[in-house]
């Protein structure tokens, strides 16, 4: 078994049919998911990640069908019908089944979806400047995390492996750094950690705020603020945060090789240290 979806109260295997043409969540992207983890017994978060998954579908006009206590419950029914020790990524969603443009709250439908997803190792990755940027919340449901925001992620990620990096980081709308493609981002610079303040323009990540928190807790400052490409490109090192991989390196922007540091040693010691002891 790979993958396991909880649908209309039943556990099914594989990759069954779900929406019909005339959804709306078909043709006007009224979805709101979140990503949380298991590993070695463990969730960690699972309960904020429920809970801004029912934030996020409010923000698109959803009405919960399920509280998050109900979304914690079932989950761990999820990851018990899996082997001790899976590693897995739990991904709950809320989408509209009905609506012209506008969804109609009362459609909302509740899946469930668990699938294995071994743990990245924390090779490091590279990264460019990308020449898309983040939209406003004037302008896209960015308070949410909704599917239809992750083109712009993906169309990022496209064009930075096109030039041969394996992410890129994204800028906001004034051309301050907001984060990589896909995570959150920490720079290290004269003995200090930075990283972007939340504007509104990126997903303030779960896992981001938990860094941040242990940092804080062992002595460490953060410092919330606005960052430039040039910052990144002057950095002694950098690295993300993300619900998939968790805390990993970047060893390469542009042409500049860059190793993993002391800030992110720590940050990913803390992060597995608090997470296997929840």
């Amino acid at each position: 078994m790979t993958s396991l979806h909880l649908i209309d109260g039943r556990w099914v295997e594989g990759n069954p049919p779900l929406l019909g043409p005339m959804a709306n969540a078909f043709w006007m992207a009224s979805v709101a998911f979140d990503g949380a983890r298991a590993f070695d017994g463990v969730a960690p978060d699972l309960g904020r990640h429920a809970a801004r998954l029912l934030r996020s579908a409010k923000v698109l006009g959803l009405e919960p069908t399920v509280s998050a206590e109900e979304i914690v419950a079932r989950a761990w029914d999820g990851i018990k019908k899996f082997p001790p020790g899976s590693e897995l990524y739990i991904r709950p969603v809320f989408y509209a089944e009905d609506g012209f443009v506008i969804p109609k709250p009362e459609s909302t439908k509740f899946v469930l979806t668990l699938f294995e997803a071994p743990m990245p190792e924390p090779k490091g990755f590279s990264a460019t400047l990308s020449d898309t940027r983040r939209p406003t919340p004037e302008s896209a449901p960015t308070l949410a995390k909704a599917s239809a925001l992750y083109p712009q992620n993906a169309e990022a990620m496209r064009r930075a492996r096109a030039k041969g990096f394996s992410n890129a980081v994204v800028l906001d709308a004034a051309g301050n750094v907001a984060e990589f493609a896909t995570a959150n981002l920490f720079i290290a610079k004269d003995g200090q950690l930075h990283t972007p303040a939340p504007n509104g323009c990126f997903l303030d990540g779960i896992t981001r705020q938990r860094v941040i928190g242990l940092l804080r807790d062992a002595g460490v400052e953060v410092i919330e603020r606005a960052l430039s490409y040039a910052d990144l490109l002057a950095a002694d090192e950098i690295f993300s945060t993300g619900n998939y991989a968790k805390v990993t390196p970047l060893i390469k922007i542009e042409t500049r090789d860059l190793p993993p540091g002391p800030f992110y040693q720590q940050a990913r010691a803390l992060y597995f240290e608090w997470a296997k002891a929840t």
